[in-house]
């Protein structure tokens, strides 16, 4: 019986990863060949690199990312802070409401925010670009932020804050010294949660996207509407390895949090 799960679960890893694999080894195809590798060129990269809308997307993805981790972080804390702070069936109610966004198909949060913004921008003048998009990615980081950081307060002695307090700390000397340590851990993993799904959103960044203002998976989708050329493949190797790093980093801040959890234990 171990035999055969081990069995299965090499083919279904194959069945993940052998795709992927095969892009990357094609990105370093010298031919625009699909299926013959026919020696060994870093063109597609250097071509890759000098396409100036991949680059320029590229750019709009990053500072989206950045800018949307960072205030959905910050949201995401007090927002953490406040829930914790709830009675038990409030609480529960919250929580319900926080996770909709999570639960909900990334179409349906896409088109309801387009709408959104089309209704704001008839009488506000807001244009599509730049500031919806923003919006569009706080709106769906934010409850991962929270999921991230509520588990940390669960682990945490409820009475240390009261008693930083009874010890002569100020209310924001109690945060800052006690609660804030304790729940860095769910604050950074929460923040490259956030990062991570702003990078490859597509669904939601296609409907609250401007024309002037493109994120990298859009103008990927535009391109491979004519044939997919190398430099595709070499984009997708980019990606793909700068998702594994940051999922690397996001299991490694998760193992120590998990030492330093039973350490205290």
């Amino acid at each position: 019986m171990k035999k055969l799960s081990k069995l299965y679960m090499v083919l279904i890893l194959l069945f993940l990863y052998v795709p992927i694999f095969v892009l990357i080894v094609f990105s370093f195809n010298e031919s625009k060949s699909r299926s013959v590798f026919s020696g060994f060129t870093l063109d597609w990269y250097k071509r890759l690199f000098n396409n100036r809308i991949i680059i320029s997307s590229l750019i709009n993805t990053i500072i989206i990312a950045f800018a949307a981790s960072i205030i959905s972080t910050i949201l995401g804390t007090l927002a953490a802070i406040g829930i914790n702070s709830m009675r038990k069936v409030p609480k529960a109610m919250v929580m319900n409401v926080t996770n909709m966004p999570i639960i909900n198909p990334e179409i349906v949060t896409g088109v309801s925010l387009m709408l959104l913004f089309v209704f704001f921008a008839a009488r506000m003048k807001i244009e599509f670009g730049f500031v919806t998009l923003l919006i569009a990615h706080i709106t769906f980081d934010v409850p991962y932020v929270i999921l991230n950081i509520m588990p940390k307060f669960r682990q945490m002695d409820p009475h240390l804050f009261e008693a930083a307090q009874d010890l002569g700390c100020s209310p924001f000397q109690s945060f800052k010294k006690i609660i804030l340590p304790e729940i860095m851990p769910g604050i950074i993993s929460g923040f490259l949660m956030a990062f991570t799904y702003s990078l490859d959103d597509f669904v939601i960044s296609y409907f609250t996207s401007g024309p002037g203002f493109q994120t990298l998976p859009i103008a990927i989708f535009s391109m491979t509407k004519k044939r997919v050329k190398p430099d595709m493949y070499a984009l997708s190797a980019l990606i793909f390895v700068s998702i594994l790093v940051l999922l690397i980093i996001y299991n490694i801040a998760q193992q120590k949090s998990e030492d330093k959890t039973k350490k205290k234990s």
